[in-house]
């Protein structure tokens, strides 16, 4: 980045990583949570970046779009890995997950009036 002073982004990637490393099993946030966790609002977009070209000790398989959706082209190994946690994913997208974003407590059995 022009005009940037050297390390400028390594901070920002510094906070995005120190969150994504702090996820645990089970827990699944999306690029947009991570990045406001770490205090920068609006850049999910960094997010993705750096688990893209990071060093690959990250967690990146807990983290998925805003909808659930995983990663393209690594779908069946992120829902493996989601899978092993506990995370319930289908077509494509995380529906349930112990902690996170996508934990939902049980839904209360639907009562049907007798006739």
């Amino acid at each position: 980045m022009a005009g940037a002073a050297p390390g400028a982004d390594g901070g920002i990637e510094d906070r995005l990583a120190d969150v994504v490393a702090a996820l645990v099993p089970g827990e699944v946030v999306s690029y947009g949570d991570v990045a406001e966790d770490a205090g920068l609002p609006g850049r999910a977009r960094a997010v993705g970046h750096l688990l893209a070209t990071g060093s690959g000790d990250l967690p990146w398989w807990r983290v998925v779009t805003s909808d659930g959706r995983l990663v393209p082209g690594h779908e069946a190994a992120q829902a493996a890995r989601l899978r092993a946690e506990g995370v319930v994913v289908r077509d494509g997208r995380v529906r349930a997950a112990p902690l996170g974003r996508f934990s939902r407590p049980p839904a209360a059995p639907v009562r049907r009036p007798r006739p």
